[in-house]
This record gives structure tokens, sequence and C-alpha cells, in this order.
């Protein structure tokens, strides 16, 4: 059976978006399996790369079955990434910017934010990839997603409190809340005044429990600092808004949900209060929204496997 290699750092979201990519290559592809490897320490990468030497870590999965493609994320993977392709002669997907030059790689999938310049091994993403998938919506049902300050967005928990309490007011539904680590506990402990929504604080939350949450949501309103949350509600099929911060230094980011903004596949919590409408509106568009899916699809196009 082919196998796809995923060179995995641990941290969970590199990981989160690598087997993103690798669901749904085996959704149209159900005969790929899947293999995980650590990164290679820098010595050893070197070494495959200038001698072609095998690390030991590598001689049993290389001598049981040799991967048919290689995919990563997280800075910690390139050199091993590069090593690999090397060693195997198969392609390398990286998926972020790398932090050596991207014409190493054989696709590098970066997020729109990041501004890559065009180029035949670039191919640009709509935010990161992820495992979401949308499910079943269950009627009168709505997420809220809280973050916490980041080094992007300013943080200010009275005006925060101030577009909940105006959310909840404005629209009746069995409201399901959510925190992150970063929240702190002044802001948590505000959430709890918060009459009629239940709140699950993310230390609570077992694991599955949010994708299975957002699969079923009709609706959802995340905080602006927690973007990668944005894009796999959006991937969930939500109807998505967000909740306004004060502005920092949000830059690429904060951009980046200006163009969906645009695009009509968010709403800022101030346009949703300026409009007619007190529901979130679901533009067509969101049904399909999977990036992990079109890149998938962009791969398999290519005869990559």
């Amino acid at each position: 059976m082919p196998q796809i290699w995923i060179v995995s750092d641990g941290k969970p979201g590199h990981r989160n978006q690598s087997l993103g990519l690798y669901a749904a290559l085996k959704q149209q592809r159900p005969e790929l399996e899947l293999q995980e490897v650590a990164p290679l320490s820098t010595t050893q990468s070197l070494l495959a790369l200038l001698f072609r030497q095998r690390p030991q870590p590598l001689l049993q999965p290389l001598t049981q079955t040799p991967p048919a493609l290689l995919i990563g994320a997280g800075h910690a993977t390139h050199l091993t990434l590069l090593a690999l392709k090397r060693l195997t002669g198969e392609p390398a997907v990286v998926l972020m910017k790398p932090s050596l030059p991207l014409r190493w790689f054989d696709l590098c999938l970066i997020p729109e934010h990041d501004n890559p310049a065009p180029s035949a091994n670039i191919l640009t993403t709509r935010g990161a990839l992820n495992l979401m998938r949308s499910g079943t919506k269950q009627p009168g049902s709505g997420m809220i997603l809280i973050g916490g300050p980041s080094k992007h967005f300013g943080w200010d928990e009275a005006a925060l409190l101030a577009q909940l309490q105006q959310l909840l007011s404005l629209d009746a539904r069995h409201w399901c809340m959510t925190t992150s680590r970063r929240t702190p506990e002044s802001t948590l402990s505000l959430l709890r005044t918060l009459p009629g929504v239940e709140l699950v604080p993310a230390e609570e939350t077992p694991a599955g429990w949010l994708p299975e949450k957002l699969a079923s949501a009709e609706c959802c309103w995340v905080t602006e600092d927690s973007v990668s949350m944005v894009y796999e509600a959006l991937t969930a099929g939500c109807a998505v808004g967000t909740l306004e911060l004060p502005a920092g230094r949000g830059g690429r980011l904060a951009g980046g949900l200006k163009r969906l903004a645009d695009d009509g596949l968010i709403q800022p919590f101030s346009r949703w209060c300026e409009g007619s409408g007190r529901t979130l509106s679901t533009p067509a568009s969101t049904h399909t929204f999977n990036e992990a899916q079109r890149c998938a699809g962009w791969l398999l196009e290519r005869g990559w496997l």
C-alpha cells in the first residue's frame, strides 16, 4: 500500500495541518496509509543530504515501506523533509512558508496572509489546513470560541463582554462557549456571568469535542485573535462571525480576516450589528470551504500518488 510519511515535530497545530492533508488525500485514495516520523537531528539530516547516508532511526521504516509522498509542517521538520526527499526521491510538501529556500521543496502550501510570491511550486491557501469536517447541523445551535491576549491583537474584557451581551440579546439560540489556553482567569470569571450559555472551559474539553461541536453547529462566533479557529469553523460549514478586539500588531493575520470579510465569508461583529438581519448568513461558498480537500485534489491531478 502506498504510504504518506508525515514528519511531525509533536506540536498539535502543525500535526493537525499535516493530518488534514492526509485525511483529504485518503478520502479520495482510500488505499493510502500513514507513517509518522520524528525530525532527525541537524547532523543526521546533513549527512543524509550530503552523502545519502541513512540515519539509524530511518532504516526500519525505509526497509518496510518507502514513502510515496512526504509532508511536514513546522520549521523543525524542514531539513528532515529534504533529507528524506534525497534518500527516497519522493516529493516533499511543506505546509507553511519554509525557513529554507522555497525552490528546494516540490510544493509549498502557504497561507495567503504570508504573501508568497507566485511560483510553480507554491499553492496559496486560505489559512492553515485542518481536520475539520461538516456534519448534520442542529437547528438553533451556535458556538462561541474565546481566545486571549496575543502578540497580534489587543485584549479588552469589557468590550468583549459588551459584544457577547448584545449577541445573546439579539440571537436567541442554544449557545455553547469554550475558551483557549490563552484565556485569562479574569475573562473566564466574566464569561461565567453570562446567562443562558453553556460554558465549557478549554481544560474541560475531551479530545475530539470541538470538532464534533463545530460539525453540528449552525453558526460560530470567534474572537479575532483565534485566526486558526475562524478557518476551522468555516471548514466545518458554520456561518462565522468575529468578535472584534482592539487594534494590535495583527498585520498579516488581520489582513487575512479582512479579505474573508470582504469576500462575504465571515462577518465582523460591527457589520453584523449594522445589518437588517440578526442571524449570521451562511454564504453558499462556505459549504465547500475545505482547503485541505482542494490541495489534495491539486496533488492528485498532477499524478503525485
